[in-house]
């Protein structure tokens, strides 16, 4: 399970007319535009009896909006190859969420925090693995330039969701158990 910010559909529609230009690689796997999110929070394997007490901090935390910006492309990790394209978060409430989030989940016993500070950002690709048995990413070129977001600027979060992650074939699908929609969240 994971605790995420929800973007909204026009952001989301946004990054996937990029995604289908600039992440065109054989070597990315494109994340689908439905499971585009910003995480908040990795709570591991949870019973399902945890849902309905995380859903109670999620409406606690979800008391104002959340006003966010998305920067341009960049791979991690930055020193190797990196496994992943993401968009970050530019400033913002985003870590003022979760400065209240995690706390509240930690001391309930949902969540152990980790040792490295939280980076919010979008993952919009990972990338393949080079294939006969190794697990070491392929080499990638990773896009640059603007956000592709750039055009609508700031925008607000819509809904902060408990999601349970079910690994697929093409990659893992994301079934909301709890969701709480956040005071600002209009453009849909």
């Amino acid at each position: 399970m994971f605790v995420a910010l929800d973007l909204p559909q026009m952001v989301r529609e946004e990054i996937e007319a990029w995604g289908e230009v600039e992440l065109a690689d054989p070597a990315l796997r494109r994340i689908d535009s439905e499971s585009l999110h910003v995480t908040l929070a990795f709570l591991g394997d949870r019973p399902l009896k945890d849902v309905e007490p995380i859903a109670e901090i999620l409406e606690w935390t979800a008391d104002r909006p959340v006003l966010m910006e998305l920067g341009g492309p960049v791979g991690r990790p930055q020193r190797e190859r990196p496994r992943l394209v993401a968009l970050p978060v530019l400033g913002g409430p985003v870590e003022g969420l979760e400065e209240r989030l995690s706390p509240a989940l930690a001391f309930e016993g949902f969540y152990k925090p980790e040792k490295r500070p939280h980076w919010p950002h979008v993952t919009v690709a990972r990338v393949r693995a080079e294939g006969g048995g190794s697990g070491r990413p392929r080499r990638v070129q990773i896009p640059s330039g603007d956000s592709p977001t750039r055009r609508i600027g700031w925008f607000d979060g819509v809904r902060i969701s408990l999601y349970r992650s079910e690994l697929q074939s093409r990659g893992a699908r994301y079934v909301p158990l709890a969701q709480v929609e956040l005071p600002g969240a209009g453009w849909q």
